[in-house]
C-alpha cells in the first residue's frame, strides 16, 4: 500500500511538471478592451479551424483544472479572503473547492459518454433511414464571474464548457481583484492561451466584453444586470445562460420539526454571511412559530459562531457599499421588528454584520422587494398553506424555494403549485452541488441551466441528422401524383 502511494505521488508530482512545462511564457490575460477583442478573435479563429472534437483532449484540459485546484488551493483561499476583509479557508474549502473537484470528477467519469453520437427514434414510416443527435463544440464560450463564490462559479461553468469541446474567455469580478488576479495567474501557468484568457478589468471592460460576439454567454449576477447583459448580447443573437437571484423562500409546515428548520436555515443564512444567490431569503412560518424560532436561532447561533466579532468562521460583507446597502435595511425599520441573534453589533470597518431576525416587515419594505443578499432573515406569517403558496406565487419566480415538513400532502402542494428554478425539501442550498440536476433560474431568476450533462448539452450544439437508407419508399411520394400517392395520404391524414 505504501509502494502504491508513493508511486501515485511521484506520477502526480510528474504530471504537475509536465503541465508546467507546456504552460505558455506569455500569460493568456487581457487587461484592455484591444487585447480582449485580439484574444476573441484568436480563439474563434481556431475555434473554427481547429475544433476539439476528441475525449483525449477535452479529458486533459479537466485534468488541468483539478491539478490547478489542487496546487492552488490555498493560495485562492486566501486571495478570496484579502477580498472579503476576511472569509475561512473552511468556508472557501466546503463551499468553492469541494464542489468544484467533485464537478471534475463526474465531467470526466461521464464526459466520454456525453460526447457519443447518439441515436434517436424514428417513426415507422421513413424506415430504414435512421435519425441521430451530434453533440459538437459551440466554439467560444464566454464566462462573467460574480463576486460572492468567485472560484466556484468561475470553475462551475469551464467545466461543462471544456466537458464540452469549447475554448473560453472569462471576464473575473472587479469586486474580488486579489482573487481575479490569482486566478488570471493560475490559468495562464497551466493552460495554452489558446485555450483559456482571462479578462481583468472594471465595468467598462465587462461592458464591452457582453458584446462580443461568443457561441454562448452564461453570466452570473444580479437580475438587474443580467437585463443588460442579455440586451448586450442581443445584437449577435448570442444565446445567454443567465443564473440570477431574487427571493428564495421558506415555507415551514406546520408539522416541520421546528428545530431542524432552524438548523438548516440558519446554515444557508450564515454561510458566506448570507452573501449566496440560493440563500433563504425570508420564512413563511405560522405566527405562534416566531418567537420558538427566534429563541432557536439564538442558540443556534451561540453554539456554532459564538463570539462572532473574533469568530474564525465568520465572513464579512465583500465591500463599503455592499455594507451600506444592508445596513441600510435595518435602518429603514423599526427597533421592535429586529431582533439580535447576538450581542455584536454591525461594524463598517470591519464589515462585520451579525445574522438578525426581522419580524413580520412590511410586504412593500425594500427587504421584502429585494434580494437581501446578507445575514437578515425576514420572518412571515400565514394563515393556511395556500396563503403561503400565493404569497410566493404573487412575486418573481425565485430561484430555490425550501420547504420543510412531513405532511405528503402539504410537500407535494407547494411542490405542484409553485414554479421556482431548484426545489429542496427538508433542506437548502444543496441542490446547487447535485450534478446530476440542471441548475438555473426561471423567470426574473435566470434563463437556462447547467452543471453536469444538462451543462453539456447546454454549451454544445445537439446537432440533429437524418440517414437516408440507399432504399427507402420517399421517391413514391413524388408527383405527378397519382393513385398510389392519394391511397397513401388518405391513410396518414385519417
Amino acid at each position: 500500500m505504501t509502494d502504491n502511494n508513493q508511486n501515485m505521488n511521484e506520477q502526480t508530482s510528474i504530471d504537475t511538471d509536465m503541465l508546467q512545462q507546456k504552460a505558455p511564457k506569455k500569460p493568456s490575460i487581457a487587461n484592455t478592451v484591444d487585447e480582449m477583442q485580439a484574444q476573441f478573435s484568436r480563439l474563434q479563429t481556431l475555434s473554427r479551424t481547429q475544433p476539439i472534437n476528441d475525449w483525449a483532449t477535452r479529458e486533459t484540459q479537466l485534468d488541468s483544472l483539478e491539478v490547478m485546484l489542487s496546487d492552488n488551493q490555498a493560495s485562492f483561499a486566501k486571495a478570496i479572503s484579502a477580498d472579503f476583509g476576511y472569509r475561512s479557508e473552511s468556508e472557501t474549502q466546503f463551499a468553492e473547492l469541494f464542489p468544484s473537484f467533485t464537478g471534475i470528477s463526474h465531467a470526466k467519469k461521464h464526459g466520454k459518454k456525453w460526447m457519443k453520437v447518439q441515436r434517436a427514434s424514428i417513426s415507422a414510416l421513413y424506415m430504414p433511414a435512421h435519425n441521430e443527435i451530434q453533440p459538437q463544440p459551440l466554439g467560444v464560450v464566454g464566462i462573467m464571474v460574480p463576486w460572492n463564490y468567485p472560484l466556484f462559479l468561475a470553475v462551475g461553468p469551464m467545466i461543462d464548457a471544456l466537458t464540452a469541446g469549447n475554448r473560453i474567455m472569462i471576464k473575473m469580478s472587479e469586486a474580488a481583484p486579489q482573487f481575479a488576479q490569482a486566478f488570471a495567474s493560475a490559468i495562464a501557468r497551466y493552460f495554452s492561451p489558446d485555450m483559456i484568457c482571462v479578462v481583468l478589468g472594471e465595468v467598462d471592460i465587462a461592458v464591452a466584453f457582453s458584446k462580443l460576439p461568443f457561441d454562448h454567454l452564461l453570466y452570473t449576477g444580479s437580475t438587474a444586470v443580467g437585463k443588460k447583459v442579455m440586451a448586450a448580447a442581443a445584437p449577435n443573437l448570442t444565446p445567454v445562460t443567465l443564473e440570477l437571484g431574487g427571493k428564495s423562500p421558506v415555507i415551514v409546515l406546520d408539522d416541520a420539526n421546528l428545530e431542524s428548520v432552524v438548523n438548516r436555515v440558519m446554515m444557508g443564512k450564515t454561510l458566506n454571511a448570507g452573501q449566496t444567490c440560493i440563500a433563504p431569503d425570508y420564512v413563511l412560518i405560522q405566527r405562534q412559530y416566531h418567537q420558538e424560532f427566534i429563541r432557536l436561532a439564538k442558540e443556534w447561533m451561540e453554539k456554532h459562531y459564538p463570539n462572532i466579532e473574533n469568530n474564525p468562521d465568520y465572513s464579512r460583507i465583500i465591500n463599503g457599499e455592499q455594507f451600506k446597502r444592508v445596513k441600510g435595511y435595518l435602518d429603514a425599520l423599526s427597533g421592535d421588528e429586529i431582533h439580535k441573534l447576538t450581542n455584536a453589533d454591525a461594524n463598517i470597518e470591519t464589515r462585520l454584520m451579525p445574522p438578525v431576525i426581522v419580524s413580520e416587515p412590511a410586504p412593500d419594505s425594500d427587504v421584502m422587494q429585494d434580494e437581501i443578499f446578507a445575514p437578515i432573515l425576514p420572518l412571515m406569517h400565514y394563515e393556511t398553506l395556500d396563503d403561503a403558496i400565493q404569497f410566493v406565487n404573487k412575486r418573481p419566480r425565485p430561484l430555490a424555494l425550501y420547504v420543510f415538513g412531513d405532511n405528503y400532502s402539504g410537500l407535494e402542494k407547494v411542490r405542484n403549485k409553485t414554479v421556482s428554478g431548484g426545489l429542496c425539501i427538508n433542506e437548502v442550498l444543496i441542490h446547487v452541488a447535485q450534478h446530476d440536476l440542471p441548475f438555473g433560474g426561471v423567470g426574473d431568476s435566470g434563463t437556462g441551466a447547467y452543471h453536469g450533462k444538462a451543462g453539456f448539452e447546454r454549451l454544445s450544439h445537439m446537432k440533429p441528422v437524418f440517414v437516408q437508407s440507399k432504399l427507402n419508399g420517399l421517391n413514391l411520394l413524388l408527383p405527378p401524383y397519382g393513385g398510389l400517392f392519394k391511397k397513401a395520404m388518405a391513410m396518414f391524414l385519417k
